[in-house]
């Protein structure tokens, strides 16, 4: 029997998605959704990086008949109805790339590439940053209480906690294990108000300090040795994976990443974690992130309390550095510039830049980048800690 051509265009229109597209409203605005958050990665830079491939694979999962991501699967793994294999078997690319995700391997993997980055010689010359790096973290708890108190479960109430490190990698690790229902509204809150950090920290850092505050200068760190450098990642990771156990996938990669770069050794190891693994990673964890965005599991009301949760964590985290940054220069007799605590949150190194521009702005002469690189790198190890924290407290078998 012939088929004319009338048959088989409806029988391609019916198969394709344009068909079902309208059958659910909320599938037009995601795919809205991603169009605008890939203008704001690519025409505004708004954490190009990560949130280009997060919107893109948030437009991927989204396609009517795609069957890319498919979160059932994944709900009955974790009621351990389901193995990795099944997910091999019956899931579609998304689904295969989203195990590094729930197994924790891209965060960790990042890290290691994040410590090849970092000098913490700032925090080694002066060890006092560390204190401002924790009073940060005030935003990650701040969130946290916040959170449990309008309903969130415990679970949930730590992962939109974690938005307050200012840590893209710890968010995305510590929800993919504790709430991966709300990967995506948390991974995509934090990495946007990280980006907007120059537009939230500044009028908060000029209502909490006063100018003549911002304009003390402070003294010129001591050289720290090659020793010392060495030193510190085998130290921290020995005393905090310790101490905390379940912090070792994320601070161990970030110390390891870190003395291969301080090591003098493995160069070649240490410019492939910086350039080739952490890129390579970043393409598979954005996509990853970004096609848990299914319509019916992110457009709810639960995904706007989560992005107005993770703003008033980033102002708290920015207050609780402040703050202590002001205790700590009455301490010294002003010798610390209060600024340098709004830079404990751990968006390196733009929080950092944000206190050098505020100091600048009240006194020309003022140079305070890497006095507030301490606390920013202190903040990389804070959020760290918190996120093994919550995970120690919260993880059951999730």
């Amino acid at each position: 029997m012939e088929t004319n051509a009338l048959d088989i265009l409806g029988s391609l229109w019916a198969t394709s998605g344009f068909a079902t597209l309208f059958v659910d409203f909320r599938q037009v605005i995601m795919l809205l959704l991603a169009v605008v958050l890939l203008y704001l990665g690519i025409g505004k830079k708004f954490e190009p990086l990560l949130l280009v491939g997060i919107a893109f694979g948030m437009l991927l999962a989204n396609i009517p008949g795609g069957d890319m991501y498919h979160p059932e699967l994944w709900d009955a793994y974790i009621a351990e109805e389901a193995t990795i294999t099944d997910i091999f078997h019956e899931g579609g690319l998304l689904d295969i790339l989203y195990i590094g995700v729930k197994s924790g391997l891209y965060p960790s993997l990042i890290f290691i590439g994040v410590g090849a980055m970092t000098d913490f010689g700032p925090l080694i010359a002066n060890p006092k940053s560390l204190l401002l790096g924790a009073a940060a973290q005030f935003g990650i708890f701040g969130a946290f209480l916040l959170a449990g108190a309008i309903g969130f479960a415990p679970n949930v109430a730590a992962s939109i906690g974690i938005i307050g490190g200012a840590d893209g990698p710890t968010a995305i690790w510590l929800t993919s294990k504790l709430a991966p229902e709300y990967l995506a509204a948390i991974a995509i809150a934090a990495y946007s108000y990280m980006a907007l950090i120059p537009l939230i920290q500044p009028p908060i850092m000029r209502l909490l300090t006063t100018e003549e505050e911002r304009k003390i200068k402070m003294d010129q760190l001591r050289p720290v040795s090659k020793r010392e450098k060495i030193i510190f990642p085998i130290v921290v990771t020995l005393f905090v994976c310790l101490l905390l156990p379940s912090v070792a996938p994320l601070l161990g990669c970030l110390m390891m990443g870190n003395l291969l770069k301080e090591s003098g050794v493995t160069d070649r190891l240490s410019d492939t974690a910086q350039n080739a693994l952490m890129n390579i990673v970043t393409i598979f964890l954005s996509i990853s992130v970004g096609g848990t965005a299914l319509y019916y599991r992110f457009l709810t009301l639960e995904t706007l309390e989560i992005i107005v949760l993770g703003l008033l964590a980033f102002i708290l985290a920015t207050c609780g550095g402040l703050l202590l940054g002001k205790l700590m220069c009455v301490i010294t007799h002003g010798k610390i510039n209060p600024l340098i605590g709004s830079a404990g949150v751990s968006a390196v190194p733009m929080a950092a830049r944000v206190s050098q521009t505020e100091g600048q702005k009240a006194n020309p002469s003022n140079f305070l980048l890497m006095h507030a690189m301490g606390p920013n790198v202190a903040g990389v190890i804070g959020s760290a800690v918190a996120a093994g924290f919550m995970l120690a407290l919260f993880g059951g078998g999730a």
